[in-house]
């Protein structure tokens, strides 16, 4: 008896865990979306997309989303789509590591920018200037982002262009903190 709650209590902390760490990511949001109007290549750079996040494509009835392979991602072909979605509201779970390559199928749109490649890691790791790590400031003409080519201080009096929009990846979800307060239940249950 004492085993199975035990084993109990870790599958029901591990499906708590696996949920709290999810992240829902709306595509080209917060501020634009799966349209020919956004500049998606932008968003999905400031994206980290990890196992366990969702991708949400919403988008108009003159647009869908195609799941395909590298080399149709590369030449914009939509004849041998791996899936197709076309219902308005996609969520796609990323559930396996690695890249994977979506376009419009809609004539021109894909050739447009409408098209994305995800890169899924195993875990999030945190975005180079977040908040709570802020960046030293570099000297300059000096890089402003190490590692990144090609980002380099402006020269004094100059515009620096705006910084890219937050993260839409929304973590703190009314479905996972249903869940999180479900399975803190169980634990406590599990306790007695």
């Amino acid at each position: 008896m004492a085993v199975q709650r035990l084993l109990l209590y870790l599958a029901a902390t591990a499906m708590v865990v696996q949920l709290a760490m999810a992240a829902n990511h709306t595509v080209g949001g917060p501020s634009g979306g799966w349209d020919t109007s956004t500049d998606l290549q932008t968003w999905v750079a400031s994206q980290k997309f990890a196992l366990g996040d969702n991708l949400i494509f919403q988008y108009t009835p003159n647009h869908d989303v195609l799941e395909v392979t590298k080399s149709d991602y590369d030449n914009c072909q939509t004849s041998n789509p791996i899936q197709t979605y076309n219902d308005g509201n996609t969520v796609i779970p990323l559930t396996s590591q690695g890249k994977r390559y979506f376009i419009c199928g809609t004539l021109g749109h894909c050739s447009q920018g409408m098209q994305i490649e995800v890169d899924t890691l195993a875990t999030a790791t945190p975005p180079a200037n977040s908040p709570s790590t802020p960046s030293p400031e570099s000297p300059p003409g000096s890089p402003s982002s190490p590692g990144v080519p090609g980002t380099s201080t402006p020269p004094s009096g100059s515009v620096s262009p705006p910084p890219p929009p937050p993260s839409s990846a929304s973590r703190n979800s009314f479905q996972t903190c249903l869940t999180l307060g479900f399975g803190l239940v169980m634990m406590v249950l599990l306790a007695l």
